[in-house]
Formats: C-alpha cells, sequence, structure tokens
C-alpha cells in the first residue's frame, strides 16, 4: 500500500469520526467528561469506600499496628460514647451560626455590589471580595488570632465603649470562620442577584410595595437557591475545619481536630476514619433536606 493511499485512508476515518462525534452529542460529552470523570472517581469516590471500609477495622492494642479484622466497635464508640456526642453537638453547632452570620452579612453587601454600585465599582468590589481568598489560610487564621488577643485590635476597639475581646473561645473561633467562608457565601449570592432583573424592582416600587415587602416576596423567594448555594459551602467547610478551632478555639475541639488527633498521636486510624463519618453524613442529610425543597433546581 502507497503513502498516498494510507494517507487517505487515514483521513477517511478522521472525517468519519468527526461526522459521528457531530452527529451525537451524547457521545462526544461522554467522551470530554471520561476524564474528569475518572479522576474524580479514582481520587475522590475511591478515597471514600477506603474511609468506610477503614472504620471497621481495628488497631492492635499491643502492636499498633491496623487489623483488618470487621468489627463495628468503633462505629458503636462513636455513636454512643458522650465525648462524641457534644463534640459533635458543638460542631453542627458552630456551622449553623457561622453559615446564619455569613449570610446576614453577606445579603446587604452582595445586594450593593449587584444592584445598586456601578459597573466600574462592582469590579473593585469584586477584586476586593476576592482578594482575601488570594491570602494562605494559616495566615488569616494566626491574623486573627492577633486581632483577637487581649492586647489586639478588637479590644482597641471596643474598650472605648467598655467592651472587652471575646479572647480564645468559641465566639472568637465563630468570628474568625465566618471571616474565612465569607466570599464562599457572598459571590453565589452576587451571581444570584444578577439574575433578578431589575424591572421587577421597578414594577414592585411603582404598584406601592415597600423595600422590605419588595425583598421578601420577590427577591428572596428568586434568590433563596443562591443562599442555599453559599449555605451549603460555609457550612460543610466549618465543619470539616479543625486548624482555626486549634488556633483562636481556646480548649474546645471539634470533629475534625479529634480525627485530626486519633490520625496523629493516638495513631488510631479506624476511630478516626469512624468520626470522619459523621460530618459525611450531615452534609447528605444536609443536602437530601436542601433537595426536596426545590432549591438546587434552579441552581
Amino acid at each position: 500500500m502507497s503513502t498516498e493511499s494510507a494517507e487517505k485512508m487515514t483521513n477517511g476515518s478522521s472525517h468519519r469520526a468527526s461526522v459521528f462525534l457531530h452527529n451525537h452529542v451524547r457521545v462526544r460529552l461522554a467522551l470530554l467528561l471520561s476524564a474528569p470523570l475518572f479522576w474524580l472517581v479514582l481520587v475522590y469516590i475511591a478515597a471514600l469506600v477506603a474511609l468506610l471500609v477503614t472504620a471497621f477495622w481495628t488497631v492492635d492494642s499491643f502492636t499498633g499496628i491496623v487489623r483488618t479484622d470487621w468489627t463495628l466497635d468503633n462505629v458503636i464508640t462513636v455513636l454512643t460514647g458522650s465525648l462524641y456526642q457534644a463534640v459533635t453537638l458543638r460542631t453542627v453547632g458552630i456551622a449553623l451560626l457561622v453559615t446564619v452570620v455569613d449570610i446576614v452579612i453577606a445579603l446587604p453587601i452582595a445586594f450593593f455590589m449587584a444592584k445598586v454600585a456601578s459597573a466600574r465599582l462592582q469590579r473593585v468590589l469584586v477584586i476586593a471580595v476576592l482578594m482575601p481568598l488570594w491570602a494562605s489560610y494559616l495566615v488569616k487564621a494566626y491574623a486573627w488570632r492577633s486581632v483577637l488577643s487581649h492586647d489586639g485590635i478588637f479590644q482597641w476597639i471596643v474598650q472605648p465603649f467598655g467592651g472587652n475581646t471575646p479572647g480564645y473561645g468559641l465566639p472568637g473561633a465563630i468570628i474568625a470562620l465566618s471571616y474565612l467562608w465569607l466570599p464562599y457565601v457572598i459571590l453565589p449570592i452576587y451571581a444570584g442577584l444578577e439574575r433578578v432583573p431589575n424591572s421587577l424592582l421597578e414594577a414592585s416600587g411603582d404598584l406601592g410595595a415597600s423595600t422590605w415587602r419588595t425583598l421578601r416576596l420577590i427577591v428572596l423567594p428568586l434568590l433563596w437557591p443562591a443562599i442555599i448555594a453559599g449555605s451549603i459551602f460555609s457550612f460543610s467547610l466549618t465543619l470539616g475545619d479543625y486548624i482555626t478551632i486549634n488556633i483562636v478555639g481556646g480548649a474546645n475541639q471539634m470533629l475534625g481536630n479529634l480525627v485530626f488527633t486519633n490520625v496523629g498521636a493516638a495513631n488510631n486510624l479506624p476511630l478516626a476514619s469512624a468520626i470522619a463519618l459523621i460530618p459525611i453524613l450531615i452534609i447528605f442529610v444536609y443536602l437530601t433536606v436542601v433537595r426536596r425543597t426545590g432549591a438546587l433546581n434552579s441552581l
């Protein structure tokens, strides 16, 4: 076979493949997504399966070696132990408070960015919201440790009004975590507000509705999916955090701290895996509840 014939066959095969992919959109999409989906399955889902399996193993109390003897002891310990129950309630409470604080702060900021600020000011504000994400997580956490100290900036601000810094504890952890995840809440709400037509707001005002009634009856129902998206970020990220609580939380612990302690100092990977299943289960339940509300369908 000559070189010219082989080249014609190759070009013909390429042309047929191109025509086939052009006519079959789903096949083209499947080929496009195959690589990232394979990576997702390999790295994320396989890791979750390994975590689930490890939770049912045991550790030899004498040698400290993990044995693949199947048992429910770790899961029972986590579900019935008073320590784990208290830490779980504390973690969920902190996550909920951080989420509420972030939503309350994010709503007026996002509304100003989307509906009040000029186009040039919008770009500046978006950059300002994104700027904290350029700094290291540890840098921001330790910066809040300095701010919350008894001779820090917080004390200087509230002292003239007779107040005191919250110091290191749960209030300080909630403040620091709210700051860390606030950009992740502002951006989805800002994107959601941009999709709300200005004509609806103008029509509501022309019909005599007050500002609060317009926000309550028109803006919030349309904005609900964006608020849900932001809450997922802040809630899930707080559930898995263990660094900030170590830096500004004083002696308090969250679920992430227990996982870190059992993986490191205690060298009990099966128990750490059983503890790690708690936030995964909580997120699964939260997403299920949110999905039933229908908020995710509009994202």
